[in-house]
């Protein structure tokens, strides 16, 4: 018997007053959430969905996704959540492809009507027979859309027996972002996420007096759902929940609910410090850990914090499809700025080419990973699985590079490779040139068509408060400072860059 469940058991056991939640005014025991679960549990059972059933969810960071998600784990049903930014056309298709038999969903606001997408998507997907409304008023008993979470919940009981589960049993599916093809669904074990958060969680040393996180990565992401979520509620710690990333809001948190711990994407360091330069925001004194992962974050990012808020940002890696962390900076070890770590306990990292030969020393390769937090494969695609999974090897589609102790360091994504006249070239490189320039607060390198280069590069650049720096003295800037095959040969100013729910730039609009 092994189920993720048990960690909210665990906790609201042990810890039964302890407040689990914040949102709001609002302030949620473990004993509370830990009931509330268990009458989603009953409510499932009671419209036949059971063992090995999956369920969608779509739902941003509100009390409603932990009551949702471990509710379905007792069951023993199988979790999927869902990007709440989907339309309805990609939710129908999630809901199809993964098999689903039911969808809860937010009702959302005029803004993002998420009620109205969820019911048009759930109305055209054969299979998928109940449809239960998350009312964005507290405790409605009815909504427009559909039927109404409350409502379905009166009269279940606050006590479940959870259904066993084995470790290698389905816990949850984990769609890809679909930057290449349709997304695809990352079959994820109860061992695979267990195991991911636990490894998680007892890198960092607990605060005897109660952690304190805080949630703005979303939860139906891995990182959020894993690193955030089930971190916090492993160790019993309070998790203030943050709907939609803003960095004033953010650090207005951190500071009136003395947040011990963040997690975030590049982007949302770089956004929390703008904010304290441009501002003169007060800084919280209370965080004593920093995480980052997602995606490559700048070695400037890394410095700038490390001197404002007087912390290093822990930086580290891994996929939906690895449960999700394979490597992290780890704390008793040195941090390596521009590093993504070393492999976490119960997972190997090598270095491969093209036919899956290790490549040794410093590389670079493409980054393979075999442990514990592999995931089964793609649901219902075999050949796609085949092509990333080997003697229990996972090929990410990420080059890096190795030092001599072991740091990986992300160089880029294959597909985000641009070959130049024959010249690779990795954007990442390129843009960590450019951070280090007064005049560039973030930027985004792309390839775009060249008739006789094949691909040129491209920067996007948004440009530091103040700046008055031309396109072409940053060209030249570029020129002195880069080979002569990487350096962009243009730069588009922005005002912003065009990114995903979880805060990493979308590289293939800018192309």
């Amino acid at each position: 018997m092994l189920n993720l469940s048990i960690i909210l058991e665990d906790s609201a056991r042990n810890a039964p007053d302890r407040t689990a939640l914040v949102f709001g005014d609002l302030r949620l025991p473990y004993s509370m959430v830990d009931s509330v679960a268990n009458q989603v549990a009953n409510l499932l059972v009671a419209r036949g969905i059971g063992k090995g059933d999956k369920v969608a969810l779509l739902c941003p960071n509100v009390p409603y996704f932990p009551f949702v998600y471990f509710g379905i784990l007792k069951a023993g049903a199988i979790v999927v959540p869902l990007n709440v930014l989907l339309r309805p056309r990609e939710i129908s298709y999630h809901l199809a492809d993964s098999e689903a038999k039911a969808l809860f969903c937010f009702e959302g606001s005029a803004e993002l009507p998420m009620g109205a997408r969820g019911r048009d998507a759930f109305e055209v997907v054969e299979g998928c027979e109940h449809f239960f409304v998350l009312p964005a008023t507290p405790l409605a008993t009815e909504s427009e859309y559909g039927e109404s979470f409350w409502a379905a919940l009166g009269g279940m009981s606050g006590e479940f027996e959870t259904v066993r589960t084995e470790p290698g049993d389905t816990a949850a599916i984990l769609y890809t972002s679909g930057t290449t093809g349709q997304p695809k669904g990352a079959v994820l074990t109860h061992m695979n996420m267990l195991t991911n958060t636990m490894v998680s969680d007892e890198m960092f040393p607990t605060d005897p007096g109660g952690d304190v996180t805080l949630a703005v990565l979303p939860l139906f992401h891995s990182f959020g759902q894993v690193a955030v979520m089930n971190v916090s509620v492993r160790r019993r710690a309070t998790l203030v929940l943050q709907p939609r990333f803003e960095p004033g809001e953010a650090l207005e948190l951190m500071r009136t609910e003395k947040v011990t711990m963040f997690a975030g994407v590049p982007t949302m360091f770089w956004a929390l410090l703008a904010k304290i330069h441009a501002d003169g925001a007060e800084v919280p004194s209370t965080l004593r850990v920093a995480v980052a992962g997602g995606a490559s974050c700048p070695v400037e990012v890394h410095k700038d914090f490390a001197a404002t808020f007087g912390i290093p940002i822990l930086e580290g890696y891994g996929l939906s499809e690895t449960s999700p962390v394979a490597s992290f900076n780890q704390l008793g070890r040195p941090t390596k700025p521009g590093t993504v770590g070393f492999p976490i306990w119960g997972v190997q990292m090598r270095l491969v080419d093209d036919d899956w030969n290790t490549i040794e020393g410093e590389g670079p390769g493409e980054i393979a990973i075999r442990g514990h937090n592999v995931m089964k494969g793609y649901y219902g695609r075999p050949e796609a699985t085949e092509e990333v999974l080997r003697d229990g090897w996972f090929r990410t589609g990420d080059v890096a590079t190795r030092d001599e102790d072991g740091y990986y360091a992300i160089v880029d994504r294959t597909k985000d490779m641009i070959i130049r006249g024959g010249f690779n070239v990795y954007p990442r490189e390129v843009e960590e040139v450019l951070m280090t320039h007064p005049a560039v607060s973030l930027v985004a390198v792309v390839g775009v068509p060249h008739d006789s280069h094949g691909e040129e590069v491209k920067a996007y650049v948004i440009p530091s408060p103040g700046a008055t720096v031309s396109e072409d003295e940053l060209v030249a800037w570029c020129k002195e400072n880069m080979a002569a095959y990487k350096y962009p040969r243009s730069v588009q100013f922005c005002e912003s860059l065009p990114m995903t729910a979880t805060g990493k730039v979308l590289k293939r609009e800018l192309r």
